[in-house]
C-alpha cells in the first residue's frame, strides 16, 4: 500500500517517522545529510528502538580521500571539525543523546563520498516492525531537525514486499561499499567532549583551570580546520606553560629537526604566557620568516601579533599603526610582536629601546645565528668574539621571565655552540647552568664539562663529581633520587644549588647520591635537561600507547637520480658572463653583499628570472638595486652605487646573450618531459624556486603545454591564483591550498617566502627548480610534503641543476660526506652557505675548508631531551571563550 506525505498539509515527523519508529525493532536509513538534531523531534521513538539503527549518509569526502582507511578517517575528521558543531542549537542534550547511541552500539553511522554516489539526491529507508513486518519510504528529507519538521518535504511510503525489498538492496549496497568509511572514533569522542562543553568566561578564571593549554586551544582553527597538535608538539607546550606558571620561568632550546612542527609549538607556547601574564611577548625572527610567523598565528590559532617593519608596526589585518619614530617600537599594539633578526644584526638603534622593557616571553627562531663567530683550534673556549645578535640575546635575556630558543640546527660545527645557546639562557635565570659559581656556567670549564658528557663522568672521584651536580642541582621530577635529597635537605623545589657538600651528606643521602652519578652526566646534566629534540626517526618507530601506532607515519623520501643538465649555446656563455660579473664585484669591494652571488642565483633559476634580473641591473642600477635588494631579504646597501666600466661591458654581455632569440632554458624543457611521465600529474607535484619571476614564468609556459590542468601560483603580496590556456585567475592563498587538498590543482609552483607552513599532503612530487644555497630551505621544501597527512607512503624529489654550474660543483666536494654530515646534523648546517659562495668565486679550496671543518662524526654524543607523552587535549570540556582569549591579546604593550 503506497501513502504519500507532504509537509504542507501534515507533519511528517508525527504521521510517519515518530509513528512507525515507535514499533519498529529495526532502522535502516539512507540520508542525503544526518544531524544530531533528529533527537529533537525523534527521541523518544528512536529510544523505543530495540534494534540496530543504521545510518549511510554522504559528505565532502573525495574518492582520493578514501584510497586508505586512514586518510579516510582523517578527512572526515576534518570536515566534521568545520561544519563547527560545537555552535549548535541545544548541542548539550542532543550530543548527549548521540554520544549513548553511538558507543552503546545502537547507532551505527556509515560515510560516502559524495561525488561518488551524489547521496543529496538519493533519500530513503527501511522500517522493521517488532511483529514482523516491514515498510520503506522515499522522499526529499534528510535526517534531520529540518528536514522532517520545518522544510518543504515530499515523501512516499510502500509497504509492499517488492518496495521493501527494492529499498533494502540500495540501502546494503550503499553500507557494504568498499568506499563506506565508518564514523571515526575522534568524532565519537568529540561528540562526547561538545555534549559536556562548558565556556570559561573570564581568562582569570581559566588560569586556574587543569588543562589550560587544551582549553585554550582546543577549538582553534589548528583542531578545527586542520588535524591537531602532534604528541611531542603538546609535551614541549605544556612542560614550557607549567614551568613558567610554577616556576615564573621557562628555558629551553628547541631544537626538533624542519618539518616537526616547530613553529607550532613555539606559537601555541607565546599564546599561553601572554594569556597568563600581564607583560608583553616578543619574537624575534629572519626577516624572510616574519610575515609567515604573523600568518601561522593568525590562521592556525586565530592570535592577532603585529610586526614591526622597520618604521611602523602592522597588525594582522595589514593596519600600520603611525608613529613619532623608531623610540616606538615599544609600543607594539599587540600583546605579540614580532620583529627582524636584521635589526639587531645590522645594530639598528631601534632594537635598543626594547632593553628598557621587561616581557613575559622572548622566542629566537633559527637562534644558532646567536653563536661566536669563529672556533678555537686549540680548544680554548675561554675567550671569544660574539655576533651581533648573540651579544644583543645576552642583553635582553636578563629583560625576560621565559626564553625559547629555536634551531634545527643547534650545533653548526663544535658541541661549545650548544653551550652558547645555554648560556643566553641562563642569563637571568640560573635554573639553566647554574649559579654563577657553578662549574657549567665557567667559561675556563667548557671544555671539560663536554668532555665529562662524552665520557659520562669516568675518571671523576664522587666528591667532584658532586661539585658538577649540586649547582645546578636537577628538580624533583627527574628522578626518585633527587626527590629523596630536595626533600632531606628541606630544599625548595625553586631552589637551584644544593646546600651540602658531597662529605657532608648523611649515610643514605650519600646512597642516593651515588645512584643518581651513575647516569646524571648522560641523562641529567643541564644540556639535556633544556635542550629538547626529537628525531623524525625517533617518532616513526616509538610506538603511541594510545593508539598503538607510531607517533608519526613513516613517509620515505626518494631522490630521482639523473645527471645534471647540460648548459649549451647562448645560456652556457650568458653563464659565463654572470660568474665574471660576480667575480669581478666580489674583487672590486670587500665582501659586496649579495651581489657577489646575484646573477648566478637568478640564472641558475630560469632564463626569466636571469633576464629581468639583468635588464633591472643595466636599465636603471640604483633604483633597482634597491628593489632587487628586498628581494632577496638584505638588510641594508650593497655598498657599490656604481659599475665600473668592465663591469659595466660584462653586464651589457650577459643581458644579450639571454635576449636572444635562441636562447632556451634547459631546465623548463626538463619539467615538461617530467610532467609527462606516467602518474606525475595524476599524484600531484609541487615546483619550487626561489624567485616569484621563475614561477609565474613557467606557470604561464605550462598553461600553454598542459591545457586540461590549472597551473597554481602560491605566493605573498597578492599575487596567487592559477593560469588555464595561458589565462590568469586571481585567487587567495587560501583558495589555492583548498584547491590542493580538493584535488583541483594538480600542478602548484611556490616561492620559498610565501610556502612557510604550507601543508601540502595531497601532492607525492617535488621538483627543485633552482636549489637555494641555505640547506634549510631544502629541508624547509621537503618538509611541505614529508609531514603528516600525506595520502603515499613513499614521495619523490627531483633537485634540478646545471653540469659545471655552482650547485653541481658543491654537489661534488658534498657527496663523499653528505650521508655522514646529514645522519648527524639532521640536516646540513648554515654555515655550508658560505662554501657555496666561495665556490661561486672560483675559491674552491676555501670552500673545501670550510666543509672539511664539518666533522664526519658526532663530536658530542649528548643525549637530547626527546619525550613525547602528553596529556588529552581532545577530551577537554572546558574551553576558554574566543572573545575573551581576543580581548587580552588585542592588547597593546
Amino acid at each position: 500500500m503506497i501513502k504519500r506525505y507532504s509537509s504542507r498539509r501534515e507533519s511528517i515527523s508525527d504521521s510517519l517517522l515518530n509513528k512507525k519508529l515507535k514499533k519498529a525493532k529495526s532502522y535502516d536509513r539512507i540520508a542525503g545529510y544526518f544531524s544530531s538534531s533528529i533527537f529533537e523531534i525523534a527521541g523518544e521513538a528512536l529510544d523505543n528502538i530495540e534494534g540496530k539503527i543504521r545510518i549511510v549518509c554522504n559528505s565532502d569526502l573525495l574518492p582520493e580521500d578514501v584510497k586508505t582507511a586512514k586518510r579516510a578517517q582523517k578527512a572526515i575528521r576534518k570536515e566534521w571539525c568545520q561544519s563547527e558543531p560545537e555552535k549548535m542549537d541545544n548541542k548539550n542534550f542532543r550530543f548527549k543523546k548521540l554520544y549513548e547511541y553511538l558507543v552503546s552500539d545502537k547507532l551505527e553511522v556509515r560515510v560516502l563520498p559524495n561525488k561518488k554516489f551524489g547521496l543529496v539526491h538519493g533519500k530513503a529507508g527501511v522500517i522493521t516492525f517488532k511483529e514482523g513486518g516491514q515498510t520503506s519510504f522515499l522522499g526529499s528529507v534528510n535526517e534531520s531537525k529540518s528536514g522532517w519538521n520545518i522544510n518543504y518535504e515530499l515523501v512516499w511510503e510502500d509497504d509492499s514486499k517488492e518496495a521493501v525489498k527494492w529499498v533494502q538492496e540500495e540501502f546494503d549496497a550503499l553500507w557494504n561499499s568498499s568506499a563506506a568509511i565508518p564514523l571515526p572514533d575522534f568524532i565519537i569522542k568529540d561528540i562526547k567532549r561538545i555534549a559536556n562543553r562548558e565556556v570559561i568566561d573570564e581568562v582569570d578564571d581559566f588560569e586556574e583551570e587543569d588543562n589550560v593549554p587544551a582549553a585554550a586551544n582546543i577549538e582553534s582553527p589548528i583542531y578545527r580546520e586542520n588535524l591537531g597538535l602532534w604528541e611531542h608538539q603538546k609535551y614541549f607546550i605544556e612542560k614550557v606553560y607549567n614551568e613558567h606558571k610554577k616556576f615564573g620561568v621557562a628555558r629551553y632550546v628547541l631544537a626538533d629537526p624542519v618539518g616537526l612542527g616547530k613553529t607550532l609549538q613555539l606559537a601555541v607556547s607565546a599564546q599561553l604566557m601572554a594569556l597568563y601574564g600581564d607583560k608583553p611577548v616578543l619574537i624575534i625572527v629572519p626577516k624572510t620568516l616574519m610575515k609567515q610567523w604573523q600568518d601561522e598565528l593568525n590562521d592556525m590559532l586565530n592570535l592577532p601579533s603585529a610586526v614591526w617593519d622597520g618604521t611602523n608596526w602592522v597588525d594582522e589585518n595589514g593596519i600600520k599603526y603611525p608613529n613619532r619614530g623608531r623610540e616606538d617600537i615599544v609600543k607594539c599594539p599587540r600583546k605579540i610582536g614580532i620583529i627582524s633578526q636584521g635589526l639587531v644584526t645590522a645594530k639598528s638603534e631601534s632594537v635598543d629601546y626594547l632593553l628598557s622593557k621587561n616581557y613575559e616571553c622572548i622566542i629566537v627562531d633559527e637562534a644558532h645565528h646567536a653563536r661566536r663567530k669563529s672556533i678555537d683550534q686549540n680548544n680554548n673556549f675561554y675567550s671569544f668574539q660574539k655576533t651581533n645578535l648573540y651579544e644583543y640575546l645576552l642583553r635582553i635575556a636578563t629583560r625576560t621571565k621565559s626564553l625559547l630558543l629555536a634551531t634545527a640546527t643547534p650545533i653548526q660545527l663544535h658541541p661549545v655552540e650548544l653551550w652558547d645557546l645555554l648560556n643566553v639562557l641562563s642569563q637571568g635565570s640560573d635554573r639553566v647552568l647554574g649559579t654563577k659559581s657553578s662549574l657549567w656556567r665557567k667559561k675556563g670549564s667548557i671544555n671539560q664539562g663536554l668532555e665529562l658528557i662524552k665520557n659520562r663522568g669516568r675518571n671523576l672521584s664522587a666528591t667532584e663529581k658532586w661539585r658538577w651536580i649540586k649547582n645546578p642541582f636537577p628538580p624533583s621530577d627527574e628522578g626518585p633520587n633527587y626527590s629523596i635529597l630536595r626533600s632531606s635537605a628541606d630544599m625548595a623545589e625553586e631552589a637551584v644549588v644544593y646546600p651540602k657538600q658531597y662529605n657532608e651528606l648523611k649515610y643514605q643521602n650519600k646512597a642516593a647520591a651515588g645512584f643518581l652519578m651513575n647516569d646524571f652526566f648522560e641523562l641529567h646534566n643541564p644540556y639535556i635537561r633544556h635542550v629538547v629534540r626529537r628525531e623524525r626517526e625517533y617518532l616513526e618507530n616509538k610506538i603511541n600507547p594510545k593508539t598503538g601506532e607510531p607517533y608519526l607515519d613513516t613517509i620515505e623520501v626518494e631522490i630521482i637520480d639523473e645527471p645534471p643538465l647540460k648548459l649549451t649555446g647562448y645560456m652556457k656563455d650568458a653563464y659565463d658572463y654572470a660568474e665574471e660579473f660576480c667575480q669581478l664585484i666580489s674583487n672590486r669591494v670587500k665582501g659586496g653583499g649579495f651581489l657577489k652571488t646575484l646573477l648566478l642565483k637568478r640564472i641558475g633559476s630560469s632564463i626569466e628570472a636571469g633576464k629581468k634580473t639583468g635588464l633591472k641591473l643595466k636599465n636603471n642600477w640604483g633604483e633597482n638595486l634597491n628593489e632587487i635588494s628586498e628581494e632577496e631579504d638584505e638588510e641594508g646597501s650593497s655598498g657599490i652605487k656604481d659599475l665600473t666600466a668592465e663591469e659595466q661591458k660584462m653586464l651589457d654581455k650577459y643581458v644579450n646573450a639571454l635576449l636572444s632569440n635562441e636562447a632556451e632554458d634547459p631546465k623548463f624543457e626538463k619539467l615538461v618531459k617530467l610532467l609527462k611521465r606516467e602518474n606525475w600529474i595524476n599524484e600531484g607535484v609541487i615546483i619550487f624556486s626561489q624567485y616569484y619571476d621563475t614561477v609565474e614564468w613557467i606557470a604561464s609556459e605550462l598553461s600553454e603545454i598542459f591545457t586540461d590542468q590549472k597551473i597554481g601560483i602560491y605566493a605573498g603580496s597578492g599575487k596567487a591564483g592559477y593560469y588555464i590556456n595561458n589565462k590568469f585567475y586571481k585567487k587567495t592563498k587560501d583558495d589555492i591550498k583548498d584547491m590542493v587538498m580538493s584535488y583541483q590543482l594538480k600542478i602548484l609552483l611556490g616561492t620559498d617566502a610565501a610556502s612557510e607552513g604550507l601543508n601540502l599532503q595531497a601532492l607525492r612530487r617535488l621538483v627543485n627548480i633552482d636549489m637555494p644555497w641555505n640547506p634549510t630551505r631544502l629541508e624547509q621544501r621537503k618538509g611541505r610534503i614529508q609531514r603528516g597527512g600525506q595520502r603515499f607512503d613513499r614521495i619523490y624529489l627531483y633537485n634540478m641543476k646545471y653540469k659545471n654550474s655552482v650547485e653541481d660543483r658543491v654537489h661534488e666536494l658534498l657527496s663523499k660526506r653528505l650521508k655522514n654530515i646529514t645522519a648527524i646534523f639532521g640536516q646540513l648546517p648554515d654555515v655550508l652557505e658560505d662554501a657555496w659562495i666561495n665556490v661561486a668565486l672560483d675559491q674552491k679550496e676555501e670552500a673545501k675548508r670550510i666543509i672539511d671543518k664539518v666533522p664526519e662524526k658526532h663530536p658530542f654524543e649528548v643525549k637530547y631531551n626527546e619525550k613525547v607523552e602528553a596529556s588529552d587535549w581532545e577530551n577537554c570540556t572546558k574551553i576558554l571563550s574566543e572573545e575573551s582569549k581576543l580581548k587580552k591579546l588585542r592588547s597593546s604593550w
